[in-house]
Parts: structure tokens; sequence; C-alpha cells
């Protein structure tokens, strides 16, 4: 009687590489929202199946709250405000025109992550999304409050508003120069508001 020799390798299990499979996710989240991309569907993007999706992030919203902060951290429109030596007038306005450029510069990711995925349906995840946002007008705050206190909460909430003003023109297929356009003529809003009466 002869033994077949069962020890044939399979060959290791690719290694599971987490930057690139967030990356993938962070392009399916941004182009077709939370609600918009099911497990399965993230899962094939990660090339990872959808138990070990869950074995890695917990849950999609646990996902989805990962690249959140990883958009925000990978942003360069708040750098500017860490490292400004300019006024904050100018800084504010390099950071529309940068906000125009970046949210019109994919179609494929078209608007801001974060303050699109505020918009949704999906009560947990536009709360994620909300308290990212939140995180960035706090910075914004702080960063006028430093030389304009009087000034810090209606700048903030002015930058706001019009970033968000610009995400949803991009959504809607608004060119660069476009919105361009309009981030330069809120900076000479935000100009006005910095200057002294």
């Amino acid at each position: 009687m002869t033994v077949k020799d069962k020890s044939k390798s399979r060959g290791r299990p690719r290694a599971f590489d987490r930057e690139k499979a967030l990356e993938r996710a962070q392009a399916l989240f941004h182009a077709q929202g939370y609600e918009g991309v099911g497990v399965a569907a993230l899962a094939q993007a990660m090339e990872i199946n959808p138990p070990s999706l869950y074995a890695a992030f917990g849950s999609k919203a646990a996902l989805f709250d990962e690249i959140l902060g990883r958009y925000a951290r990978a942003s360069p429109l708040l750098e500017a405000l860490d490292m400004a030596k300019a006024s904050p007038a100018t800084v504010l306005a390099d950071v529309l025109h940068k906000a125009a450029i970046l949210y019109s510069a994919d179609p494929a990711t078209l608007g801001c992550m974060v303050l699109e995925g505020g918009r949704g349906t999906d009560a947990d995840a536009a709360c994620r999304a909300r308290g990212c946002r939140d995180a960035s007008v706090q910075a914004m705050r702080d960063f006028v409050a430093r030389t304009h206190p009087d000034k810090a909460d209606v700048v903030a909430d002015y930058m706001t508003a019009v970033m968000s003003g610009l995400s949803a023109d991009a959504r809607a297929g608004h060119s660069t120069q476009r919105l361009t356009a309009i981030a330069d003529m809120a900076a000479l809003a935000i100009k006005a508001m910095l200057t002294p009466d």
C-alpha cells in the first residue's frame, strides 16, 4: 500500500498591505459615499474577503472612521494653518484656492470626502464625518483667534460655508476655473473681515 504525500504546499496567503487597502477603500467611499458602497465591494477593492475586512477593521463604520482620519491628516488644506507665517487673510485665501483645485482635480473623487460624508443619510457615518469636519473648523477658529479673537467664529463659519459650497459645486461638475473664481471672491470677503476698521 502506498501513502500519498499530502504535504503539497498551497503557498502562503498574500500579505495584507493595510495602507494599500485603506487607499482603495478611501477611493470608493470618496466616489460613492458611505451608503453607496457595500462591504462586498469594499472587500473586493481591498483584495480581501469580507470576514478579513471585519477582522482587520471591526465594521464598515469603523473602517470609514479610520479613513476619515486618514483623509483629514493627508489634507494640505489645514496644514497651512500649522505652518502659517503670513497674515491670516493670506493663509485662508490660500486654503480656499487649494480646496477649489483639490475638490475638482480628480473626476473619480470630486468634492471633499468629509464634507460630503456629513451630508449622508446613514446617521452614524454622517455623525463621524461631521465630527471630523468640526475638528477642522475648530482648527480654523483657533488659527484666526491668534490674531483676531473677536472675528474667529464668523471667519471659521464663513470658511466652512464656502468650502462646503465648493465641495458641492465640484460634485455637481463645476470646473476648477469656476471654483477658483469663487474661492478668490470669498478671499476678498475674508480680507475685508480681517482688516481693521
